[in-house]
């Protein structure tokens, strides 16, 4: 099942927005200063990617302090947009009922790109 999601994922738009997030981690690759961001942002290209079949856990384990001043940068500079844009395609996903599993995933995607760093991603079992 999480293949066939996958694959209407990736036809419906989740190919682009992997492109993006991939662009956007290739821009942060860069400078020495955005190798960090751009980590984060190639983990969300690799949900964007195939979203099915991923499970996103934040604060499970103890980051520290670094990971909350990289948040709070995250947010100020790129989080806000991303999640907002995720809560859009959301919105549109879920008025149809066909569409809700896709308002989730993107969901899931908002909540990862609102505050990256200290999540953990990994695959259902």
């Amino acid at each position: 099942m999480n293949a066939i999601g996958n694959l209407l994922w990736m036809i419906f738009g989740g190919f682009i927005i992997f492109l993006l997030y991939l662009f956007g981690s290739l821009i942060l690759f860069i400078t020495i200063v955005g190798i960090p961001f751009g980590i984060q942002t190639m983990k969300m290209a690799v949900v964007a990617l195939s979203p099915f079949g991923y499970h996103v856990k934040h604060g499970e384990r103890s980051t520290g302090c670094l990971s909350l001043i990289m948040n709070i940068i995250w947010i100020l500079f790129a989080g806000i947009e991303i999640a907002i844009t995720h809560l859009v395609f959301a919105f549109l996903c879920a008025i149809s009922i066909i569409g809700i599993p896709f308002a989730i995933q993107h969901l899931k995607l908002a909540a990862l790109s609102l505050v990256p760093f200290g999540a953990d991603i990994s695959t259902k079992n």
